[in-house]
């Protein structure tokens, strides 16, 4: 349901964003769950091939899609749409690293914890396969995590969500396996 804003109207913001048979843009989907979340009512435009997702970029002079309009202002893309609603910025300009410092820093206390531990002096070479061991793990870790980014690989990936499914089978018929074009997304939304 909607919120309404101080004059009792609701809510409202257009989005603009790719739903294509073989491909459906993961920004999109988060752009309009982050809409709805926050009361919006939706208007949900789909761009569903690749000539209108070209002449609505060129129109709107943006590089890419979704786009997001409320009360008739272009907000902008996913980032910006996080932006206008404060959330914290998912920007690649952002260092990021820490968090892989932080797990290697841990990963080579372990090993040499392990390592005199289990064997009673330094032994190099174990000590390295031992510190590769527990780095992977925790980089595995690190990675399940961080589900946003997880579920977008699936998103970008191989896999289909039901919706994706329903859409390339409405067109396609019933199909067995996935067609190769349903299994090469594009680059970028």
């Amino acid at each position: 349901m909607p919120t309404l804003t101080t004059t009792g109207e609701a809510k409202r913001a257009v989005l603009y964003r790719m739903v294509m048979p073989e491909h459906i843009c993961p920004y999109g989907l988060k752009s309009l769950d982050l809409l709805r979340r926050h009361g919006y009512d939706v208007e949900d435009r789909h761009l569903t091939t690749k000539e209108e997702t070209d002449n609505f970029k060129k129109q709107q002079g943006v590089q890419t899609t979704p786009q997001t309009f409320i009360e008739g202002r272009r907000v902008g893309g996913h980032d910006d749409l996080r932006a206008f609603f404060g959330s914290p910025s998912t920007s690649k300009n952002a260092f990021a690293y820490w968090p892989v410092i932080a797990i290697f820093g841990m990963a080579a206390a372990m090993a040499v914890s392990l390592n005199i531990d289990s064997t009673g002096s330094m032994q190099v070479v174990k000590l390295a396969e031992q510190f590769v061991a527990i780095a992977v793990c925790l980089l595995a870790l690190q990675k399940l995590r961080d589900v946003e980014s997880f579920s977008t690989m699936f998103l970008n990936g191989g896999f289909k969500t039901e919706a994706q499914h329903v859409v390339i089978e409405r067109e396609q018929g019933p199909a067995g396996p996935w067609p190769a074009s349903a299994r090469t997304p594009p680059a970028a939304c």
